[in-house]
């Protein structure tokens, strides 16, 4: 029967708390800040931008010590690279090549605006320092530019902790790190937080000046000053995940480079705080997750829905039981520290999910006892909402349906899917395809709308021989 398996048990289970927050109160300012370049159209281009755009920004913003400029200095270098590379080739090392044009763009626009002497002596320091590398290969130019020093050697995290600051408001944190780290678009990272994308276009704007009207350090904090500082990382580390494995636009089901890259901040961050059990959480959620990455995707199934593949409908054979592994070892570390918290919690929810043979052996209620105590944790729609897909499970979709009314995520699609899901189950499929239709208006990705087509075609299938 079509809906059997809830259609929306998301994976990621639960987004992070930073997709929940609402925009801000007072209006956008009227000027309009300028629109970032869009990605490039040269494929082999664009999975260079995906790739390195973080690390480059995040190494000129150490060379440079102004964020605006290091951005502004690599798009500079990308839009060289769109002319230049589709004729004459790609470098034997693209983030070096990137990095290397950047900095030498970031010399002129400061010789250019040299109308005061602090940036024409920042020009020529800049100068100085690629003087003596000038014989230097792009690789041995970028392996001298990531040696920077410091408690975490990786300038990636140390610009994570800069745009973390508690300076900032933390839906502004996690906006620019997601921009300058994970070189997301505007309109996904508005998509991501369920803002307006004008809305989303300022907050980065204020943020980047208030990082350079602050003086904020560029720096990974220290001692007492870290654990507070902690949290916004964390999110952060989990919406760049969230993005890979889910992502909110384009083509693909799933963009691996971010996953791959959330989880390596987050084992970056793990070594850095190894007795802090939310951190552990969060690596632990991520590796579980992504254990699941080979099975959820169907190649051959991409033409009729994207290629996802149901939690549920899954070949377990496929799971990486290495990162399974990996991620129940750290949960049980952070049980025998009971200190529990929301990615915790969270990762404990997968491990359950990673320990059933089979999904009718799936242990349901202690799930959704989990979600109780991460409603009490973290208390948010989205959760409820995940709390309701394990309700159904237990007690049947009746009450499930009514608990999902009234939690304000009329904007979330995956909301719509559960509610068409719940419906099907309950012998309501007018009601049902309805839902459907309101799940593929707001689904942002092509495999996302590709896959509630399918479920859409399968009810209408399924009503006609009923």
């Amino acid at each position: 029967m079509v809906g059997a398996t809830p259609p929306a048990e998301p994976e990621p289970e639960h987004p992070p708390a930073p997709e929940q927050e609402p925009a801000p109160e007072h209006p956008p300012e009227p000027e309009q800040p300028p629109a970032p370049p869009p990605l490039p159209e040269d494929a082999e281009i664009a999975r260079v931008f995906r790739q390195e755009y973080g690390r480059a920004v995040a190494v000129l913003t150490r060379i440079l010590g102004d964020i605006g400029l290091a951005e502004d200095a690599v798009q500079d270098a990308f839009t060289a690279a769109v002319q230049r590379w589709p004729a004459a080739g790609t470098p034997p090392s693209p983030a070096g090549w990137i990095i290397t044009t950047a900095r030498n763009r970031a010399i002129d626009r400061l010789r250019r605006e040299a109308g005061r002497e602090d940036r024409h002596a920042q020009a020529a320091l800049l100068q100085a320092a690629g003087a003596g590398a000038a014989a230097a290969t792009p690789e041995e130019l970028l392996l001298d530019e990531l040696s920077g020093e410091g408690t975490v050697d990786d300038d990636r995290l140390r610009l994570m902790f800069t745009c973390c600051h508690p300076a900032l408001a933390t839906n502004a944190q996690v906006a620019l790190t997601l921009r300058l780290l994970g070189g997301l678009t505007t309109a996904e990272i508005a998509r991501a937080f369920l803002v307006p994308e004008a809305t989303m276009a300022q907050r980065l704007v204020r943020a980047k000046a208030k990082i350079r009207d602050a003086r904020i350090p560029y720096r990974v904090p220290q001692g007492a000053e870290l654990p507070g500082r902690l949290q916004p990382v964390l999110a952060v580390v989990y919406l760049i995940f969230n993005e890979g494995y889910s992502p909110s636009s384009g083509a693909g089901p799933v963009r691996g480079d971010l996953c791959r890259e959330a989880i390596r901040l987050g084992r970056l961050l793990a070594a850095l705080m190894p007795d802090e059990p939310e951190v552990q959480g969060l690596l632990a959620l991520m590796l579980l997750i992504e254990s699941r990455r080979a099975a959820r995707l169907d190649p051959a199934r991409r033409d009729g829905d994207g290629g996802v593949v149901l939690l549920a409908d899954q070949d377990r054979r496929l799971w990486d039981r290495g990162l399974i592994a990996e991620g129940q070892e750290l949960v049980r570390r952070c049980l025998r520290r009971n200190r529990p918290g929301p990615y915790q919690l969270q990762a404990a929810i997968n491990a359950v999910h990673s320990d059933a043979p089979a999904a009718a052996a799936t242990d349901w209620r202690q799930i959704l006892r989990l979600y109780d105590q991460l409603l009490d944790a973290a208390p948010g729609p989205v959760a409820a909402l995940n709390r309701a897909v394990a309700l159904a499970e237990v007690e049947g979709p009746e009450r499930a349906l009514h608990l999902i009314e009234g939690l304000g995520l009329e904007g979330y699609h995956l909301l719509h899917a559960v509610r068409a899901d719940f419906l099907v189950r309950l012998g309501r499929p007018e009601e049902a395809a309805a839902a459907y239709r309101t799940a593929l208006e707001l689904a942002g990705s092509a495999a996302e709308r590709a896959f509630l087509e399918s479920r859409l075609r399968g009810l209408k299938a399924w009503d006609q021989e009923a």
